[in-house]
């Protein structure tokens, strides 16, 4: 197995001391960005939609079932998104969320094409990756996983 590449180097060496920390802090904007973001896009269809509207939207959209999109979206990115925002079982609720995209993009946004401006794979996909991160990465060390001492 390859070894992983050392740290870089310190722009200015003077500060090398501080980049565990800043690195640690940088993964934690990572982490609670990418978790918020997803959530205020899910208290859009939570809040604003019943059940039944969101069924026909997402029939709309050739999610099938609709009815069992309606429960699971919404779900997904409120309540588990604010688990990835707060670092609680950080890596199972990426992991829902990234199959969430995963479906999105394929089903929905790929017949689209590539670009934001017709609604395509490209917006969706960034986001997947960032999730990705966190599923991979973890809550981190400023993660209530790591406070208790339970990462999964």
């Amino acid at each position: 197995m390859a070894q992983a590449s050392s740290d870089p180097k310190p722009i200015l060496p003077a500060l090398g001391q501080y980049y565990t920390l800043t690195s640690d802090i940088a993964y934690l904007l990572v982490r609670v960005t990418a978790g918020a973001f997803v959530f205020v896009h899910g208290w859009t269809k939570a809040a604003a939609m019943t059940h039944a509207g969101l069924t026909g939207y997402f029939a709309k959209l050739g999610l099938e079932p609709a009815g069992l999109w309606a429960y699971y979206i919404p779900f997904n990115e409120t309540i588990i998104a604010l688990l990835v925002v707060i670092g609680l079982w950080t890596r199972p609720a990426a992991l829902l969320l990234v199959i969430e995209f995963i479906v999105l993009i394929l089903v929905v946004h790929v017949p689209r094409g590539y670009g934001m401006a017709v609604n395509g794979v490209e917006f969706p996909l960034f986001w997947l990756m960032v999730l990705i991160a966190v599923l991979l990465r973890g809550g981190g060390p400023w993660s209530v996983d790591r406070k208790i001492g339970k990462e999964l």
